[in-house]
């Protein structure tokens, strides 16, 4: 039987695929799951309409990422803690720290999107990288002082 896959499937295909299953794999698993539809002529244009939707939603979502890429690249940010003589934090900076100091700047960061390999535990300047988009990063430069 031949399917269209609406969602990706492991070792099947990805969504929009043309696929041939056997009629109890489709009956049982894959229609009732909701994830593939029959192979029909009428199906394979709904499924051409959703691809073309979702390659629009990913283009306006790809640009509202450059543009803040483009803000965050821009700005930098200041963060002061407490410290001690050497320059060692009582804490340390962490991924809440960073989308915090952008908040105030007027820039929404998602938290887990920055990619903080360890929390800043001194003072000084870093660049951190924010992963807004598979194929959009973003380095934020943060400024860390004492109190």
């Amino acid at each position: 039987m031949e399917v269209i896959l609406k969602k990706n499937v492991e070792k099947l295909g990805k969504a929009g695929d043309v696929a041939s299953v056997k009629d109890g794999y489709a009956r049982n698993f894959l229609f009732p799951q909701g994830l593939a539809l029959p192979a029909t002529a009428a199906n394979l244009k709904v499924i051409e309409r959703e691809k073309e939707k979702a390659t629009l939603r990913q283009e306006k979502e790809k640009q509202a990422a450059q543009e803040l890429a483009e803000k965050i690249n821009a700005t930098s940010c200041t963060i002061s803690v407490q410290a001690g003589e050497d320059g060692k934090l009582y804490g340390s900076v962490t991924n809440q720290d960073i989308a915090q100091a952008y908040k105030q700047e007027g820039i929404n960061i998602d938290k887990k999107k920055i990619e903080l390999p360890e929390p800043i535990k001194e003072v000084g300047v870093f660049k951190v990288d924010v992963k807004l988009h598979p194929e959009i990063t973003a380095e934020a430069k943060i400024w860390v002082v004492k109190e």
